[in-house]
């Protein structure tokens, strides 16, 4: 970092925060606050009217940043009855259950609204909401470890704890220029971030369209010589919408022609039960992820159940398809799988001697192949792709040496596609550590940010 530390340092008397600069103190949030309050359930539909108070509901707060799914308008009487609730510039919001300990500050745009439960902390003159949210930010002043059991569902945070948080305390002067410069730098940080994950998305999709071109086009003219192959020069109708043309010496085949005849495409145990130490692996929709397929990540079932289930075994080259949940996800089942079983979520598509599965994988994966799976599961009160469907999905065939040849290709270009994006997010990994590592510094006096706003405002 090129910050230089405080010229002085005393003990903080707190042994995970160490020593503050000299001039700085401690106190608890509840010493600094003049409210720490929930935020209310909700207003019932008789009082919200069409012009009043702005009630925000779903709130989403990350990177000190907050935003909202729902807004109503509501009485003004009624928001005057539960003003603690009402939110004022500067406040802070924490947040009590789900992503328990997120802080954002409150804008002036939000001045004036009431808010949907959470906490609402509203501090005292001499102290600045955008330090405070910083540092409650921040690894040292992070409020998640705070979160209480109650035997519910889930975990929440209550204002009890929130109040005994402590918090190093600068002179307000210096909280506004430490809050200054946290608030450039982070914002420089967040807006590259998102530049890179706007670039994996767009690697992303241009992985998909490349598989999807690949699958139902063939090769492009220029990469065929490469593996041996004449470039296409006809195409045909396929006499299906989402497929449109194929290369004229290719056939469409539903996916069922393409499996071995004595392992139908079919799912597995409808009831598994709950999961044991000892029993049989089984696959379940969501398990069907890159990585996901390993032995130690999968649930297991007694052996008793799984007997029940003998035909949908799986062996090792077998496809898995996920058929509810997150619809469309494929991969090959790996060697370390043999004799596991799969549940009513998931399809296995057991290839044929005659097909390559490197290839039939990257065919299931292709939008102009799930497109029309996936529009027969809207609707559907449990969406979830019929394994009848499944077994008739339309699929553009080449020969078996060609397609050997589009599974090179397709394993080439899309391992190049998959480093950058690894690349990539490894680049913003770092970004995050050393946006977390600069807001902590800084909120808790390691570094002295104070000769860096001088020098700019100098500038």
């Amino acid at each position: 970092m090129k910050y230089s530390p405080y010229p002085k340092y005393k003990p903080s008397g707190m042994e995970w925060l160490g020593q503050i600069p000299e001039h700085w103190q401690v106190r608890r949030l509840a010493i600094v606050a003049s409210k720490i309050t929930n935020g209310y359930v909700g207003p019932t539909r008789d009082i919200l009217v069409n012009d009043g108070v702005r009630y925000l509901q779903s709130l989403h707060i990350k990177n000190n940043k907050i935003t909202f799914h729902k807004e109503y308008f509501v009485e003004p009487e009624w928001s005057a009855e539960h003003g603690k609730s009402v939110l004022r510039e500067g406040d802070i919001l924490i947040v009590q259950t789900g992503d328990i300990g997120q802080v954002a500050y409150v804008p002036k745009e939000f001045a004036g609204c009431n808010c949907h439960a959470l906490i609402v902390v509203s501090l005292r003159s001499g102290v600045s909401g955008r330090f405070v949210a910083h540092f409650l930010n921040s690894s040292d002043g992070s409020i998640d470890s705070k979160r209480i059991e109650t035997g519910a569902l889930h975990p929440h945070l209550n204002c009890g704890l929130v109040r005994d948080v402590p918090l190093p305390r600068p002179p307000i002067e210096e909280q506004l220029l430490i809050a200054e410069r946290l608030d450039s730098e982070t914002g420089k940080i967040d807006r590259l971030v998102e530049k890179k994950q706007t670039l994996i998305k767009k690697l992303k999709e241009k992985r998909e369209a490349l598989i999807s071109r690949t699958v139902t086009r063939g090769l492009p003219p220029e990469a065929a010589p490469a593996v041996g192959l004449n470039p296409c020069p006809d195409f045909k109708s396929s006499g299906t919408e989402s497929l449109r043309e194929i290369p004229a010496h290719w056939t469409v085949k539903p996916l069922m022609h393409l499996t071995d005849p004595r392992r139908p495409i079919m799912y597995g145990i409808v009831l598994p039960g709950p999961n044991v130490q000892e029993g049989v692996p089984i696959v379940k929709g969501g398990d069907i992820k890159p990585g996901r397929l390993k032995l130690e990540l999968l649930s297991r079932t007694t052996k008793e159940i799984e007997a029940g289930y003998l035909r949908s075994r799986l062996r090792p080259g077998d496809l898995v398809f996920s058929i509810r949940g997150s619809i469309g996800d494929s991969e090959a089942v790996p060697p370390e799988l043999e004799g596991a079983n799969l549940t009513q979520d998931a399809a296995r598509v057991a290839p044929s001697r005659e097909t390559n599965g490197r290839w039939l994988l990257y065919a299931l994966s292709a939008t102009a192949i799930l497109q029309p799976l996936t529009s027969l599961t809207l609707g559907a009160a449990i969406r979830g792709v019929n394994i009848r469907d499944l077994k008739r999905a339309k699929i553009p065939v080449p020969p078996a040496s060609e397609q050997r040849a589009l599974a090179d290709y397709l394993d080439s270009e899309t391992a190049n596609i998959d480093r950058l994006v690894d690349k990539i997010e490894a680049a913003i990994e770092r970004l995050q550590e050393y946006r977390s590592a600069l807001i902590t510094a800084a909120v808790t006096g390691n570094i002295d940010v104070r000769d860096e706003i001088s020098s700019q405002k100098g500038n």
